[in-house]
C-alpha cells in the first residue's frame, strides 16, 4: 500500500481526485492523504488538477538531519546576478545566460565567469539595492525553516550566487550555514570576477557532503531542495531531494516535485 499526498486543503479538489483514482482518503490539517493499493501515474494528475501531488517516499522523516536548499528562484524569488545587471542595463544578455546554465545547456563555470565580467565597474551599493528591494523568501520559506529549526534539523543555503545575499539571508531567517561565490571589490565597485574557487555542481555536493561530516549526520537523513542542472549532484546524495519550481531537467529526477504551492508544502511530507 502507497501514499499519496495531495498538497492542498481545497476538499472538492479531494473528491475529484478520490473519483479518478478510486481511493479513500485522510483529511490532514494542511493536506490530503490517499491510500492506493495500485500504481498511478500522477503527473497527468498535477496538470488536471492544477495542485502538487506527491507519493510519500521512503524517507524517514523522524531522523531527519540535515536540510540545504539552493538560493536562487528555489529559496528565494530571484537570481540575483540577472537582478543585478539590471543595474547596468543588462539583465535580458545576463538572463540568457543564467536560464541556458540551469537548464544545462552550457558549462556553468564559464557561464558564471562571462556574467560576472559584464558587471565590471557597477557600484558596490546596487548589491544591497538589489537585496532590498528584489529579493523575497520565497512563499512558506520562512515557515519551513522555523519548523525544520524546531525539529533540530540543521539547515543551510549553498548557492552558485554570490556570499553577499547568501550571508544576510541566512542571518535573516536563521539558517546555520551559508555557502557561496565572492565577489571581488576593488574601491566600492565590483570587478568583474569573482574570488576563489567557483560553488559549481561539484562544489554543491562537496559542501552536502561536509555539513553531514560537521554534524555527525548521514547523507541518507538530508533533504536537498534545488531547482536547476547546477543543484543535481548534491540532490543525487541527498536521502530526499526535492524539484520546487524547477527546470524538467531537475523535476524529472527528484523524489519530490513542488510545482505550484510554497516550500511550506515540503512540511506535509512529515
Amino acid at each position: 500500500m502507497d501514499t499519496i499526498i495531495l498538497h492542498t486543503k481545497n476538499l472538492t479538489i479531494a473528491n475529484k481526485m478520490a473519483y479518478i483514482v478510486g481511493a479513500s482518503f485522510e483529511a490532514k490539517s494542511t493536506h490530503f492523504r490517499f491510500a492506493v493499493d495500485r500504481k498511478i501515474d500522477i503527473v497527468p494528475l498535477r496538470k488536471a488538477l492544477g495542485v502538487d501531488i506527491n507519493y510519500l517516499p521512503m524517507f524517514d522523516f523522524a531522523h531527519a538531519q540535515v536540510f540545504v536548499s539552493d538560493m536562487d528562484s528555489s529559496l528565494i524569488n530571484i537570481e540575483c546576478i540577472d537582478e543585478i545587471a539590471d543595474f547596468a542595463n543588462l539583465k535580458p544578455q545576463v538572463a540568457m545566460i543564467t536560464e541556458r546554465a540551469m537548464q544545462g545547456e552550457i558549462d556553468f563555470d564559464a557561464s558564471l565567469i562571462e556574467r560576472v565580467a559584464l558587471l565590471k565597474g557597477l557600484d558596490v551599493s546596487v548589491l544591497n539595492r538589489v537585496y532590498n528591494e528584489r529579493l523575497q523568501v520565497n512563499p512558506g520559506g520562512k515557515a519551513l525553516v522555523q519548523s525544520l529549526k524546531m525539529r533540530g534539523i540543521t539547515t543551510a543555503v549553498v548557492s552558485g550566487g554570490f556570499t553577499y545575499f547568501t550571508q544576510r539571508l541566512a542571518q535573516d531567517i536563521g539558517l546555520d550555514y551559508n555557502r557561496a561565490n565572492t565577489l571581488d571589490i576593488k574601491n566600492n565597485q565590483l570587478t568583474g570576477k569573482v574570488s576563489g574557487n567557483i560553488v559549481n555542481a561539484t562544489l554543491k555536493a562537496e559542501f552536502v557532503t561536509w555539513l553531514c561530516e560537521q554534524n555527525q549526520a548521514s547523507s541518507a537523513n538530508t533533504i536537498v531542495v534545488g531547482d536547476g542542472a547546477n543543484d543535481l549532484a548534491m540532490m543525487k546524495l541527498a536521502g530526499l531531494s526535492v524539484a520546487y519550481h524547477a527546470k524538467t531537467i531537475v523535476a524529472n529526477k527528484a523524489d519530490i516535485v513542488i510545482d505550484v504551492g510554497g516550500l511550506d508544502k515540503i512540511m506535509d511530507l512529515f
